[in-house]
């Protein structure tokens, strides 16, 4: 009889859409405490590089109307988070540490997803590109903590969801150049990313810039050039500037 090692799941938190709390196939994140046990897991994950002290704690969590017994509160809280997570899970006391160090969050491996993509298209590896582009784009397009709004306005939540709308447009702009790059059946793929780039950010160039090599690779040489001359137009009523120099060399290489 041969016995097989079997590895135990990993523990895994998502920031990305709304909270998980995954320990190993249990779902921790049902049992935390009301929405602040929610908010005070997640900002402790999110920093979990680093001591937090409690006073940044406390303003993360009652950024509008700090209570009268703030700090019975939040030892409450993280009571009983060292319960649900742990003892050894939260280190300090004046300061607080989130540390398991086997845990995924995907948050952080959509921003390593997306940097490697970029790293192998500077390669010009456009095969190594596609696959963690995707990656990167499956979490970021889930946005960050969704569902967590209330009359309170979080700061830092505010902040994380433009850093993760702004990793979103960073996956999509290299999933659509890896695809241009593999060429064949994959240039739909680009020509769609292109226009939902060009939707979503009108003067962000790179996304008009990605859409007219990807229509021009397909024979729509006429509609590129529509697309610059879309671009032209709201860079110079929004902006009051002409498109860059290299989008203007696309131009000018599909214009000759």
């Amino acid at each position: 009889m041969v016995l097989v090692e079997v590895t135990p799941p990993a523990a895994r938190v998502q920031l990305c859409g709304p909270l998980i709390v995954d320990w190993g196939g249990a779902r921790l994140d049902e049992r935390l405490p009301g929405r602040q046990g929610r908010l005070l897991c997640a900002y402790l994950v999110h920093n979990r590089h680093r001591q937090v002290p409690r006073a940044e704690l406390a303003a993360a969590l009652w950024p509008q109307r700090m209570p009268g017994n703030v700090d019975s509160g939040l030892a409450a809280l993280l009571s009983k988070l060292r319960q649900i997570l742990g003892a050894d899970t939260l280190h300090g006391r004046s300061s607080i540490r989130f540390v398991e160090p086997g845990v995924r969050v995907d948050y952080e491996d959509a921003r390593a997803a997306v940097h490697r993509a970029e790293s192998a298209i500077t390669a010009g590896d456009w095969a190594r590109a596609w696959a963690p582009a995707q990656i990167g784009l499956f979490a970021a397009s889930r946005g960050f903590l969704t569902g967590e709004d209330g009359e309170d306005e979080y700061d830092w939540i505010v902040d994380e969801r433009r850093r993760v709308n702004e990793l979103e447009l960073r996956a999509f702009e290299a999933y659509g150049t890896a695809c241009l790059g593999v060429g064949g059946t994959e240039l739909a793929a680009a020509v769609r990313v292109g226009r939902l780039l060009v939707s979503a950010a009108p003067v962000r160039e790179s996304g008009t810039r990605l859409l007219m090599r990807a229509l021009a690779a397909e024979g729509n040489r006429a509609e590129a050039l529509q697309i610059y001359e879309a671009t032209r137009i709201v860079l110079r009523d929004q902006l009051g500037i002409p498109p860059s120099a290299s989008t203007q060399a696309i131009y000018t290489q599909l214009n000759h």
